[in-house]
């Protein structure tokens, strides 16, 4: 008798579940969905792809008109990665996509132009080069900023050839993560009736996010530079995946609210695996515990969900008129 078959592995593998009761499978199946991703491995991989992805992002940036909160700077999760979404460009629109399946950047422009890059093991300065020639092929002209931002080393990306990694593996990883984030992201979203961001993925700190408004303006921020002015002018309630960086090595999902109302830390949030973080300021679930709960799609809906609840309460915010309360 041939065991069921309930997917492939990373490397093409058969995946099966012969002879499991109902809750063996339901584990098999998250584990396959919500992979490992364990920092130390793929680290040198992440911040490879970080850089690209912020030369990618930079070019929405220069070119996308200004929107609210700096709405027109992120990236989207794709069945197959992240994109752009279409960019304005002199009478044309482009869009441009990292497929991590077939390990490829592809650029798509409306007038019919279409190009190509390899994704593999090769230096953000390398990587640089052939991007900005291949917008040149296609007609066109976009000036970055060369140096990252949110990030521990500002090598300009012309001059960085000390990150050239790329582990698909990992990188495939990292994509299904995206995928089922998103996926969960949106349905937390969907329960809200006030203003709401898409869920997008910033580029800068490389995390996917969905943010919740109360409609009331917040203090401005003393100090503040003009895109964290712009981005928290109002209160937001948020919550997000991020891969960890290296003041924090594990990724995590995390929720927090601007401005902070007092007593927040000492809050209560679900699942129990999750945590007040006093150096990040934030809620914080580690990864690893989502992927060992009998549901990681529920984990991670109740910690969205208590986390907002706990700022919301706090904050006064008009929870009667933003909420949905017919399903």
């Amino acid at each position: 008798m041939q065991a069921p078959i309930l997917g492939r592995d990373r490397h093409g593998a058969v995946v099966t579940n012969f002879g499991c009761s109902a809750d063996g499978m339901i584990g098999a199946m998250a584990t396959l969905d919500w992979p490992p991703l364990p920092y130390s491995e793929w680290e040198s991989t992440r911040d490879t792809v970080h850089m690209w992805t912020q030369i990618v992002g930079k070019t929405r940036m220069a070119l996308a008109p200004l929107e609210n909160h700096w709405w027109n700077v992120p990236l989207y999760v794709t069945p197959r990665g992240l994109t752009t979404s279409p960019i304005p460009w002199r009478g044309e629109t482009f869009e441009i996509e990292f497929d991590f399946i077939a390990h490829q950047l592809l650029f798509a422009v409306s007038n019919g132009g279409q190009a190509s890059m390899r994704l593999f093991p090769r230096s953000v300065a390398d990587f640089y080069a052939e991007y900005l020639g291949t917008l040149r092929s296609l007609g066109i002209e976009a000036r970055i900023y060369r140096r990252p931002v949110e990030f521990d080393d500002t090598t300009p990306f012309d001059e960085d050839r000390h990150h050239a990694s790329y582990d698909a593996q990992y990188v495939e990883r990292f994509r299904r993560i995206l995928v089922n984030c998103d996926r969960v992201f949106k349905d937390f979203r969907s329960r809200f009736l006030g203003k709401c961001s898409p869920v997008h993925f910033f580029w800068g700190s490389f995390d996917l996010a969905v943010t919740r408004f109360s409609g009331r303006r917040a203090p401005a921020k003393e100090g503040a530079d003009p895109i964290t002015r712009e981005a928290y002018s109002h209160e937001v309630a948020s919550c997000g995946f991020w891969p960890g960086d290296r003041r924090y090595k594990q990724a995590a999902f995390y929720a927090y609210s601007a401005p902070v109302p007092p007593g927040l830390e000492g809050e209560p949030v679900r699942p129990s695996a999750a945590h007040w973080s006093a150096p990040l300021g934030e809620f914080i679930l580690n990864y690893d515990g989502v992927r060992s709960a009998s549901s990681p799609d529920q984990a991670v809906l109740d910690f969205c969900q208590s986390a907002y609840e706990a700022g919301a309460k706090l904050a006064q915010w008009d929870r009667e008129n933003l909420e949905r309360h017919d399903s």
